[in-house]
């Protein structure tokens, strides 16, 4: 199964829920999608908009790849599953961001070898299909959270 979450962010992240819904109309592997305030709805994905953590939590432990946007929160949460993460950033210049933080941190972890950025929602099918390439390192809270804050505080300066 393929996990894809957007978070709670309250603009749209339409580009990411199209591709995916759009690849799920392809591929026999089940997809579900939490689309969060998302206008578009899913025609060949299942798909819900917001669920607790609990929900989420069990997505993320059977999904064989989980996609995401770029919030800390929802990064952190996969990565503690060691399940192969892909990251779709949210990017101000499509209105799905105030700012381009979100990249920022998915660069920063790609680096680490913790997750494949997807710079161009076109290589996402792409990015799905040598995901389980990617053997996430050992999830270390106190060196991520410390990657996380630091940068929060840099991009709030």
């Amino acid at each position: 199964m393929i996990f894809v979450t957007v978070g709670t962010h309250n603009q749209s992240f339409e580009r990411l829920v199209k591709k995916a819904d759009e690849i799920a109309g392809r591929i026999s592997e089940r997809v579900v999608i939490q689309i969060g305030h998302t206008k578009y709805k899913p025609r060949n994905a299942e798909f819900f908009d917001f669920a607790p953590r609990e929900k989420m939590e069990q997505l993320n432990k059977e999904a064989r790849v989980v996609i995401s946007h770029g919030g800390a929160g929802s990064i952190i949460f996969a990565l503690q599953f060691r399940k192969p993460l892909i990251v779709v950033p949210r990017l101000k210049k499509f209105n799905e961001h105030v700012n381009d933080h979100q990249l920022e941190l998915a660069k920063q972890l790609e680096r680490e070898g913790k997750l494949i950025t997807v710079y161009y929602i076109e290589e996402l099918e792409k990015a799905i299909a040598s995901a389980e390439k990617l053997l996430p390192k050992e999830y270390e809270e106190p060196p991520m959270v410390k990657i996380i804050s630091d940068y929060l505080i840099e991009v709030t300066k």
